[in-house]
């Protein structure tokens, strides 16, 4: 298929095609994509089938720039996260439910972002779908009304894919690169519940092995380095791409704080005026929780909401940061110092699941122990480039 154009738009020619003529893994329903579009379907296509095989729910992504800004399950959502995300009392069925967590996770990464899901999209999906800022879709088939829906999106240019289920791709993966042609054995390793069996210390609960599962699978379609985490069937913190390991537990911690901080009450109460955007909307909950406004951004805030207008202080994120609870690690690669769990203690993490295999593995053990975690070597490691 020819692309509309490669990873920049003076990269003009771009196409894609099936090795050897066979059967594409995609169809084009609406739209045309970029590289970068193409690249995210499919990334994203295989996290969401494969957490859907793992989990027997279905399952969502928000993928920008090939990595996942959040992945989900279809879990019900309490009722501050409904109001956080601003579906309350609307019906969502479980695939809605599925990606309004994803979206969820990091709503400000989210903007602009591939859509995957894992089952058949319906029309609440679509109409969710519709009010957000989003580039396109893909997913194993689509209603009628629903497929009428998004093909309207953005003036008809909204991308909508549909997915063979059935396609199965070769063994091994080539791409070219500065003139050398790399090969590779794919990495057909499917997440299964027997990678969580070898516990080092601690006890898992139902929910902690759903989630460790989850951010093995997410992580297996995120760039490397990375560290996720995740809590109640939804990652809730992304850290993509670092050089340094500690750095991705350290972005993905803040992420998590980000996400917890936004079912605050005093940014659940926040109250935008008539006409302020959706996206505006998350945006200022984000720098509000942030707290490092300019004086010209504390002046827009201001009159954004309604009065009166509270900022959110010290003390208070501190002491609602420190409820965060339950919360599960997963990392790519082997765990080499225990400034990662020390980290990771500041945002509630109970339960971590790595690869194992360092040269300190006891001083990890003893970290997680010193922290009442539980710990599993998965004996995995999950790099994606």
């Amino acid at each position: 298929m020819r692309l509309r154009y490669g990873c920049n738009p003076h990269q003009a020619f771009a196409e894609a095609s099936a090795p050897d003529g066979g059967p594409a893994p995609v169809e084009i329903l609406n739209g045309a994509p970029s590289l970068i579009n193409l690249l995210d379907a499919l990334n994203a296509w295989q996290l969401v089938a494969e957490a859907r095989a793992a989990l027997g729910l279905p399952a969502a992504a928000s993928f920008k720039h090939v990595s996942p800004a959040g992945a989900a399950v279809a879990v019900d959502l309490p009722d501050d996260l409904a109001q956080a995300y601003e579906v309350a009392g609307r019906e969502l069925t479980p695939a809605a439910t599925a990606y309004v967590r994803a979206r969820g996770a990091d709503p400000k990464c989210s903007f602009g972002d591939f859509v995957a899901l894992s089952d058949p999209v319906d029309e609440a999906t679509a109409q969710f779908l519709k009010g957000v800022v989003s580039d396109g879709i893909v997913a194993p088939a689509y209603e009628p009304a629903a497929l009428e829906t998004l093909s309207a999106k953005k003036g008809g240019g909204f991308l909508v894919l549909r997915a063979d289920p059935d396609f199965r791709p070769p063994e091994r993966e080539t791409r070219e690169l500065f003139g050398m042609k790399l090969v590779q054995d794919r990495n057909q390793r499917a997440i299964v519940p027997e990678d969580l069996s070898q516990l080092v210390c601690g006890e898992l609960s139902d929910e902690a092995r759903r989630d460790l599962l989850l951010g093995m699978i997410a992580l297996k379609y995120t760039q490397s380095n990375s560290v996720g985490y995740a809590l109640d069937g939804q990652m809730i913190g992304i850290g993509a791409g670092q050089q340094s390991r500690v750095d991705c537990t350290k972005l993905a911690g803040a992420k998590a704080d980000v996400w917890h901080l936004g079912r605050h009450p005093k940014v659940l109460g926040l109250r935008f005026r008539p006409g302020v955007k959706r996206q505006d909307r998350i945006n200022w909950r984000v720098r509000y929780i942030e707290g490092d406004l300019t004086r010209e951004e504390s002046g827009a805030l201001e009159a954004a909401v309604e009065p009166p207008f509270e900022p959110l202080d010290d003390d208070e994120r501190r002491h609602w940061l420190a409820r965060l609870d339950g919360v599960s690690l997963v990392s790519d690669g082997f765990i080499p110092f225990r400034d990662n769990v020390d980290h990771a203690s500041r945002h509630g993490v109970k339960y971590i699941a790595q690869p194992g295999g360092s040269a300190r593995d006891a001083d990890i053990e003893a970290a997680c122990r010193e922290y009442g975690m539980a710990m599993v070597h998965t004996g995995l490691r999950l790099f994606h480039h």
